[in-house]
């Protein structure tokens, strides 16, 4: 068994990029660690590499390329605290995909945490894309990806003219809601629709004018003490209440 121990190997020096946005968006890759994540993206065909720690004799069943690297290696690599034993090269999926039925669009939401998780709940509750606004944070970011628990893998995730995006699925028929606190309605007054759109907001500002104007109808989350929620929390909610 060769192990890579050299901080200098190209290859190495190659993974380390994928730390970096530009690289990860300009390669179309980006790393994963946790057993979890590497098994969801093994099943949807986007683990392209596996990166175990030497003297590691399982290989998750993987059975494409493997590369054992030494502990000084896996400390240079990792994105966590912790040391993993296994960190994975996955591809970017792929952004021509059809749509579906069930859409969220993220308006220049910041926190890879809360876009994460907003992924996740979308999957969850059976949602079919997550298009996310150009200034929204990274998609491939390690905090987003750890935050989706492997619904990324699985859902059609991409970047967009958000503007452009919501004309063109207006001009498609589907139903435009938008999240706001004003000149809006009870999430409980609407029923689900087999073609629709759920635009959430930027965590300081919400959802921009210009796009609540497109809107067929704006929601708020009827609730007895807080006026607004955690937008991760408010999409969580209003996923369940539109699930398929």
């Amino acid at each position: 068994m060769e192990v890579i121990r050299s901080l200098q190997n190209a290859r190495v020096k190659s993974w380390c990029k994928l730390h970096d946005k530009k690289y990860r968006d300009k390669e179309h890759r980006f790393l994963i660690e946790n057993e979890h994540l590497i098994m969801e993206a093994k099943d949807s065909g986007l683990l392209e590499a596996l990166i175990l720690l030497e003297n590691e004799s399982d290989h998750l069943n993987f059975e494409g390329p493997l590369f054992y690297v030494s502990e000084e290696v896996m400390k240079k690599l990792k994105m966590s605290q912790s040391l993993p034993k296994w960190m994975g090269v996955c591809r970017i999926s792929k952004t021509d995909r059809p749509l579906g039925n069930k859409i969220i669009l993220c308006d220049d939401v910041q926190d890879p945490g809360n876009l994460g998780t907003m992924i996740r709940s979308a999957y969850a509750f059976g949602f079919d894309s997550f298009i996310v606004s150009q200034a929204s944070a990274d998609l491939y970011n390690d905090k987003t990806v750890r935050s989706t628990q492997g619904a990324l893998f699985h859902m059609n995730v991409c970047r967009g003219d958000i503007m452009d995006v919501v004309a063109s699925l207006r001009s498609d028929g589907y139903k435009i809601y938008a999240t706001a606190l004003k000149n809006a309605k009870g999430l409980s007054e609407f029923k689900n629709e087999e073609k629709m759109v759920l635009i959430f907001g930027n965590e300081g500002r919400g959802v921009r004018e210009e796009l609540l104007a497109m809107a067929d109808a704006c929601i708020y989350i009827e609730m007895n003490r807080f006026e607004s929620l955690n937008v991760a929390m408010a999409a969580t909610i209003c996923c369940y209440w539109f699930r398929s």
